[in-house]
């Protein structure tokens, strides 16, 4: 073998152990489903029900026996392959449901996110009167860590699936993987997208010759919007290797390089003063023990008369990311709540100009994201495997019925430093024209 072979037979292993670190770990083992449920079977799925507030739900078991509601009818039937998918749903449904869903263990028959919204309404009501044991049992749990380094091993498992993955069901236009804008219901996806960066820029009152920081770029869609619009410099900060080179080969091809510098390094080695300080669906990943220093990074880097915008998924009230989500998807995960959202201004003695809740934008960005992905469902199986893809399926469905049902928030958060005069006196520039672009 000369050199050249080895070389490429060495980066061919080398890919197929980083495509290997992001194929998720299953319960995938063959159970034995060949005999008749026992009673006790039966009245566990029955207390389950009670438990998670008598949703809409019969159960079909391994025998196609059904297990009706005690109450209602039902709407959605949960399959059950084996019994020890039913002892693993027991045990903790929170990691459990996806788990076994993803391993197809655990079948659904109706609507996926109407399912899931039905489930989230529900189990809402139902654990104000849980026991303690029970909240004990079913906990989510604390979020790995989101210190430097474990912070790239968190994006990495996420965002470096691979760009043509991302590409299949993403927008168009700037690939952008945070909620979009629909001005009115009936955008387009890129349209949307679209109108989220021009609504970001005129909240930040952006000017022709200003200095721009983001913390987090994604695919860098919003910096080369802000530079192709509004003629800004930008600096980049992200850690996900293929976003970057996504990021800077469209730039180059869009020729806005001379006006974005991406940077691949951490928010946390952010220098410098800047006109605006952004960061678009990063806070998520910060984690709450780092907001502190978040809101100090933010004050060094603002110039005295600079905005900063802050755009995350949160809460209504402080708590844990669901554990199977952590685990499985969103390794580090914590939205936060309205009021730890609010520390971070407090903290840096900032004045609040503007806060949106666009919760109902992102339950429509997610369910056009949940079509496109399941028209490409066959590619998403040919690039990972079946498993990987009803994985992502639970991802996007549950997310979709989250933010319907009100379980998470998306909070767009304007702030300043406190002496700052330099204020508008209203908002009527936002909306004098269409943020959204007209349909090509």
């Amino acid at each position: 073998m000369n050199q050249s072979t080895a070389r490429k037979a060495t980066d061919a292993s080398n890919d197929s152990q980083e495509q290997e670190q992001h194929l998720l770990t299953l319960p995938l083992e063959d159970q034995q489903a060949d005999r008749a449920p026992h009673s006790y079977e039966r009245w566990l799925i029955a207390k389950l029900l009670r438990m998670a507030g008598s949703p809409p739900v019969r159960f079909q078991l391994w025998n196609d026996e059904l297990i009706e509601p005690e109450e209602g009818h039902a709407r959605f039937t949960l399959r059950l392959t084996d019994p020890k998918a039913l002892f693993t749903l027991v045990t903790n449904p929170n990691l459990a449901f996806g788990d076994l869903y993803a391993a197809g263990r655990l079948q659904v028959d109706g609507d996926l996110p109407e399912l899931m919204e039905a489930l989230y309404r529900a189990v809402h009501q139902a654990r104000q009167q849980w026991p303690k044991w029970l909240e004990a049992l079913w906990r989510n749990h604390n979020p790995r860590s989101t210190g430097v380094s474990e912070a790239k091993e968190n994006i990495h498992h996420h965002y470096d699936l691979g760009n043509e993955f991302y590409r299949l069901w993403l927008d168009q236009a700037e690939m952008q993987y945070t909620c979009a804008y629909y001005e009115t219901p009936d955008l387009t996806l890129e349209q949307a997208q679209l109108a989220k960066l021009e609504h970001v820029c005129r909240k930040l009152r952006l000017k022709p010759g200003m200095t721009v920081v983001e913390a987090g770029c994604g695919w860098g869609g919003l910096a080369r919007y802000m530079a192709r619009n509004y003629d800004v410099k930008v600096h980049s900060y992200n850690i996900s290797k293929e976003q970057l080179a996504y990021a800077r080969e469209e730039a180059s091809r869009q020729q806005l390089d001379h006006l974005i510098d991406y940077v691949e390094d951490d928010y946390r080695n952010i220098s410098g003063q800047y006109d605006a300080f952004v960061s678009i669906g990063m806070l998520e990943h910060v984690g709450k023990e780092n907001y502190q220093a978040l809101s100090e990074l933010i004050r060094r880097s603002l110039k005295p008369g600079g905005m900063a915008l802050l755009h995350s998924i949160g809460r209504n009230r402080p708590m844990l990311m669901n554990a199977w989500i952590e685990k499985r998807i969103f390794p580090g995960a914590y939205p936060p709540s309205i009021s730890e959202f609010m520390g971070i201004c407090e903290h840096g003695d900032f004045s609040v100009l503007d806060v949106e809740n666009l919760r109902l934008h992102y339950a429509q960005t997610l369910s056009q994201w949940m079509e496109r992905f399941q028209s490409s469902r066959e590619k998403v199986t040919e690039m990972y495997d079946e498993h990987f893809a009803r994985a992502w399926e639970m991802y996007l469905a549950g997310s979709t019925a989250a933010f319907r049902a009100g379980s998470l928030q998306l909070f767009q958060v304007v702030f300043t430093h406190g002496e700052n005069n330099e204020l508008p006196q209203n908002r009527r520039d936002l909306y004098a024209s269409p943020a959204a672009p007209e349909a090509r």
